[in-house]
């Protein structure tokens, strides 16, 4: 399924505008125990990065400290070709950091995003002509737990980009550290009507429904009146439902060594592709090749692949491509 919305294509100055928060990220060297790795991080700041290096024309929305951490955000997107315009940079307020650490049971979050200018976004801080011109408009559940006024920022974004004819991507990314189970299903109930593709893993699935089986997962996705739902499973790929129509789509094998940011990836190279007029089910195929690239690196940000590699693994799912640079 491609864009379908009524405005002339002139008018579309985005395929993709992200709404979130984005972290400064030290990510454990592994076997190091008080060496980090800098990078970048946030969910839905992954996911516009994923999709500005397949080559989406991407806005992203937020606000950041007035600090290093802020401005080594603003020179990572005008090295993306991310749109920062809307990006507001906060006097008052701290840049979100986050630190993974990687134990035995797979890697763990510490967080220092208390009172971040991020959690202060609020409507006021919304560019409605962006909103206005873009094909897809993507959030999280994350973006909705870390403050009351970022979360009406969501819903209200969601309402300017629909009222215009775009189109609605949204990740559960459930948080238990953020919110409670109840809370997460109260508000990402309220939002799932108003999407088009509603994203989930099964963790977040378990959450939210508490089972970790596809059908009745889709069961409960349907009785809250979702459109489209992806239900993500990592290595094993991804099932799509639509109505009674669920179809499932094949992963990739990669020599994964970091899981951060692979949903994020998925999210915005399937923005991507469909912005390009792939069918829902190929670019399907192609974001869980993206996905799988991304674990092959550390941190978020620096394994996302760019479109050779990623088309790469899709023809020859055999081979391990480079993720050095774009093609």
């Amino acid at each position: 399924m491609s864009f379908t919305g009524k405005r002339d294509a002139a008018n579309i100055r985005f395929d993709v505008v992200s709404l979130g928060e984005p972290m400064y990220e030290f990510s454990q060297i592994s076997g190091k125990k008080r060496e980090y790795l800098q990078g970048f991080g946030g969910d839905t700041m992954n996911c516009a990065v994923a999709a500005a290096r397949q080559g989406a024309r991407v806005a992203y929305l937020s606000r950041i400290g007035d600090d290093e951490f802020g401005r080594q955000f603003l020179e990572l997107f005008e090295r993306e070709g991310i749109d920062a315009s809307s990006v507001h940079i906060d006097e008052n307020a701290h840049t979100a950091v986050y630190f993974v650490s990687h134990t035995t049971h797979g890697h763990k979050f510490s967080y220092l995003r208390k009172h971040s200018a991020a959690s202060l976004l609020s409507q006021d801080d919304l560019p409605e002509d962006s909103l206005r011109s873009t094909r897809y408009f993507y959030s999280s559940g994350i973006s909705q737990a870390i403050s009351s006024s970022a979360s009406d920022a969501v819903f209200a974004a969601i309402d300017i980009a629909r009222s215009a004819g775009g189109q609605v991507v949204f990740d559960a990314n459930v948080r238990p550290a953020l919110w409670s189970a109840g809370q997460a299903r109260k508000i990402i109930s309220k939002t799932i009507p108003r999407t088009t593709y509603f994203l989930l893993s099964l963790e977040d699935a378990e959450i939210l429904t508490g089972s970790q089986d596809p059908d009745t997962i889709f069961d409960w996705c349907e009785t809250a009146s979702a459109n489209i739902t992806v239900l993500k499973l990592g290595a094993q790929g991804a099932i799509v439902s639509s109505g009674r129509v669920r179809k499932a789509v094949g992963g990739c094998v990669v020599q994964a060594v970091d899981a951060t940011g692979a949903g994020d990836c998925f999210a915005g190279a399937l923005m991507e592709r469909l912005s390009k007029g792939d069918d829902l089910h190929v670019a399907m195929r192609y974001a869980n090749a993206a996905a799988a690239l991304t674990c092959t690196g550390f941190g978020a940000v620096d394994p996302l692949p760019y479109p050779k590699d990623v088309f790469d693994l899709t023809e020859n799912p055999d081979v391990q491509p480079s993720t050095a640079g774009p093609g």
